[in-house]
């Protein structure tokens, strides 16, 4: 269930047709979800309580037909793999996989062994690849020093992608945190019109931060209200990955700028990028793409800045959204040491919502 449907309504543009990052044309996601196991943690052997998820940004060859692309470090407390080529060239060439911290080197290494598949040409006649990998912890749930997370995860995360997937607990998000409550994967879309054009925003998150008393939905201090609610522990420091999706021509500097405005989104729901938090935002443009075997010069088609505004506000709103519906999906879940991560209690959330008079409809 997502925000609106609880008639919690966050900013002011339109929702995509699915309210989901596969609101922008040829976005598909997919995930593989690893649940084993149950009580007292034996380093290596369980519970198990993670998996994979990965964004596939176009249906094409993606090394051979490149996205433009950007990222955004909020906080640096995170170890994600691709990312310097991607701010120095300014493309992106292969699907972005999700993952917990201590699986990042074999997803990476998965990643690079798909791509090696579907490109002969990659190590012989022409350079090498750059995956695009990142993570958050979620050890308070999964035994994270088991890395269970293993290669045909990556390969069947990436062959079940579709435009309709799960959000919540699952994939990369089985394990995550929000807030202390269930977090994971969320996801949202914004349509905006410039110039007599639509363009669509779409925002896809992996959500494992916040301390509880932080958590603001609607501009309403629900972590507050709720602060005595069950399940707290843990530091509530985490990490956030955002990922951005728009059709709009964007070159990648634009990107870095769309990016940016993805925390503005984070910060509206409480997120403060706290020390231990690694808070990531990783845009690209569908709009255009640019071709390995390149010798002619580029022609790359952008929006004027002066015109940028609605696109960043919308990003803002998205990942806003984002945040919230992966918490509204997540359901209740037991881990490691019998550790409990509540689902956000929707009913008490909307007496809450109700109260400040911020609910649109029963």
């Amino acid at each position: 269930m997502k925000a609106p449907e609880l008639g919690i309504k966050i900013g002011v543009f339109e929702h995509g047709k699915k309210n989901s990052m596969s609101d922008v044309k040829g976005v598909k996601v997919g995930h593989v979800t690893l649940i084993r196991g149950e009580g007292k943690l034996i380093p290596g052997k369980g519970p198990v309580r993670t998996g994979v998820t990965a964004i596939i940004p176009h249906n094409g060859n993606i090394y051979k037909e490149k996205l433009l692309a950007s990222a955004f470090v909020m906080n640096g407390y995170a170890k994600p793999v691709g990312l310097a080529q991607v701010q120095e060239l300014g493309t992106l060439e292969t699907p972005i996989i999700l993952t917990n911290t201590l699986s990042i080197g074999t997803v990476a290494d998965a990643l690079i062994d798909y791509m090696l598949e579907q490109n002969e040409d990659i190590g012989v006649s022409t350079g090498s690849v750059n995956p695009v990998v990142m993570e958050c912890n979620d050890s308070y749930l999964n035994d994270i020093r088991g890395k269970h997370v293993k290669r045909e995860h990556i390969f069947e995360a990436i062959e079940n992608a579709k435009e309709d997937f799960e959000e919540g607990a699952v994939g990369a998000g089985t394990g995550m945190s929000a807030f202390e409550f269930k977090g994971g994967i969320g996801s949202s879309s914004r349509v905006v019109h410039i110039e007599g054009r639509k363009y669509t925003v779409g925002a896809l998150v992996l959500s494992n931060f916040g301390k509880r008393e932080d958590l603001t939905i609607a501009g309403v201090p629900v972590g507050l209200e709720l602060k005595n609610w069950p399940g707290k522990g843990g530091e509530g420091k985490g990490s956030i990955i955002m990922i951005v999706a728009t059709d709009s021509p964007l070159t990648s500097r634009q990107l870095y700028r769309v990016a940016k405005r993805g925390t503005v989104g984070l910060a509206r729901t409480g997120g403060y990028a706290y020390n231990g938090s690694g808070d990531i935002v990783f845009a690209f443009s569908t709009a255009q793409r640019v071709k390995h075997y390149q010798n002619d010069p580029l022609s790359i088609k952008a929006l004027p800045d002066s015109i940028l505004s609605p696109l960043f506000k919308a990003t803002a709103e998205a990942v806003e959204e984002a945040i919230i519906n992966s918490l509204l999906h997540a359901k209740t879940m037991s881990g490691r040491d019998n550790h409990i991560r509540y689902a956000l209690p929707k009913e008490e959330l909307i007496k809450i919502m109700e109260k400040y008079g911020r609910l649109e409809k029963s």
